[in-house]
């Protein structure tokens, strides 16, 4: 495998800073190179397997309990687990009626302490699309220069063997960690739906979590650790607006009927301005905290121009604004709208001279992090069903919302550890990052251990193509990222 050079950074370093939460029992050295020697013995081969394992994630693969492919992806891990050095760890796949498996495995703590880590990842994947670079597939792992292609690569067939990566490296190097609870589901890109009722279920044997480490974001840059401290929610609706029972010759119709996509127009009006792209709808609007304000303007200010630098332009497009800190709270912080589907237009090849019956038109809403996601749904529904010009019927199907999550602050001690992490691991400070995706686990989790510390990171970077074709993890930094979690999970023992 190859791994970035930068991964060995600190090597001559046998202990971490005292002054930072007293590292003193942990030896840097084994630590980074058990942390390498896992990567490139262990996790790789195994990740490899995974990622040619099609599990589709239920929304996208309906079939999925006949087909096997999640049973199969949980079976491949469990299975790797299963070979691993984990005095007292225990393995199981949970699986309630008529619901995603779940993979939970638990770790003893190395010492005494009786709270809880619950280190987070899943295991289904987003659909394969077309269009892969030649030699590259969805279901074939290919390493091309320190990254892995496949789809589940990145996103997040990594997090798991990560996380158990980080509890065997922190064992090797003479430090400690509590009981840490590995979870990985296999609903999160379907928004998690069977997610509540496994984390009820947990609920008694989980104990008192204090730690929540989610492996399923990730950053601007390869060059640091970055910290997801807020996720957009969403809100979404499918609109169609039915002028006739069926089609008409366009020549004697129009004038006459009017253009369902016109209609269609003009209530999107009611939402957006098409001129700037502001979302006209109160509800999904909040003031921005001062903090994350501050937050994007230090992390533009250490990757400066990644933002638009990682976008597939189009020849001669430009984005909506050159203020880069503008950028980042538009993407993080306010809501913006998306058509992301369309039916009742036929192909161009397919348009006769027809004045189509209906139009129909997916309406997508990302939402700041602490608006009211239910507000702002009924808020859509009650703009555009109310008042329809020319009394055309309007239908709403497939309305969800979801909250978005937006991080308590950082204890003290994590803060420092952090700062440890950037000097010693990644020769670079850590920086935040307000997402503009969601991952519905971490709400349910702030909702049940309200005063546990969030630590939201991956190895994800802004051209990992999660979701599209040439999906890749970049191999180096996935192993800093493990090292990272390690040094935290002994700081935690000691805070």
């Amino acid at each position: 495998m190859d791994v970035r050079p930068s991964v060995a950074r600190g090597l001559s370093t046998n202990r971490y800073r005292r002054d930072a939460c007293e590292y003193r029992d942990v030896d840097r050295s084994v630590l980074t190179r058990t942390v390498r020697g896992l990567w490139d013995d262990d996790i790789l081969p195994s990740l490899s397997d995974l990622v040619a394992v099609p599990a589709i994630s239920p929304a996208f693969d309906p079939a999925w309990a006949e087909h096997g492919h999640l049973a199969a992806a949980i079976e491949h891990v469990r299975g790797w687990l299963a070979g691993r050095d984990l005095p007292g760890a225990t393995i199981e796949v949970v699986e309630l009626p008529e619901r995603t498996p779940l993979l939970v495995v638990d770790v003893p703590a190395t010492g005494d302490a009786t709270d809880t880590v619950l280190l987070y990842g899943h295991l289904d994947k987003q659909p394969p699309v077309a269009n892969w670079s030649e030699g590259l597939g969805p279901w074939t792992p290919v390493v091309r220069d320190g990254r892995l292609y496949g789809r589940g690569a990145a996103d997040d067939g990594y997090s798991g063997y990560a996380a158990i990566g980080a509890i065997e490296a922190v064992r090797a190097a003479g430090g400690a960690h509590a009981r840490c609870v590995v979870l990985l589901e296999t609903g999160e890109e379907s928004g998690s739906p069977d997610l509540p009722a496994y984390l009820e279920h947990l609920k008694p044997a989980l104990g008192e979590v204090s730690l929540v480490v989610c492996l399923d974001s990730g950053g601007s840059d390869y060059d640091r650790m970055w910290l997801t401290t807020s996720l957009r929610g969403l809100a979404q609706a499918t609109l169609t607006v039915r002028v006739l029972e069926s089609g008409l010759h366009s020549g004697m119709a129009s004038g006459i009927v009017p253009s369902s996509f016109r209609v269609a127009r003009q209530l999107l009006d009611r939402l957006e301005d098409s001129a700037t792209g502001e979302v006209l709808i109160r509800e999904m609007h909040v003031e921005v905290p001062a903090n994350r304000v501050a937050e994007v303007r230090e992390a533009i200010a250490s990757a400066p121009g990644v933002q638009v630098s990682s976008v597939p332009w189009a020849p001669g497009v430009r984005p909506v604004t050159t203020d880069e800190v503008e950028l980042g709270l538009n993407a993080g912080w306010r809501p913006t709208l998306s058509i992301t589907g369309a039916d009742g237009l036929p192909a161009p090849e397919d348009a006769g001279n027809v004045l189509r019956p209906f139009t129909t038109l997916v309406l997508s809403f990302r939402l700041p992090p602490t608006a009211d996601a239910k507000a702002s749904v009924e808020a859509v529904e009650r703009l555009l069903t109310q008042d329809v010009p020319y009394g055309a019927v309007v239908e709403l199907s497939r309305v969800e919302h979801a909250d978005g999550w937006n991080a308590p602050e950082l204890a003290p001690w994590l803060r420092k550890t952090l700062d440890v992490v950037g000097e010693e691991v990644f020769d670079a400070p850590w920086r935040t990052v307000s997402l503009g995706g969601s991952i519905p686990f971490m709400g349910l989790l702030h909702d049940a251990y309200p005063d546990a510390q969030f630590l939201v990171t991956g190895a994800v970077g802004p051209d990992s193509n999660c979701h599209v074709p040439d999906e890749w993890l970049h191999l180096g930094h996935a192993a800093r990222i493990t090292e990272a979690v390690a040094v935290v999970l002994d700081a935690h023992t000691r805070r």
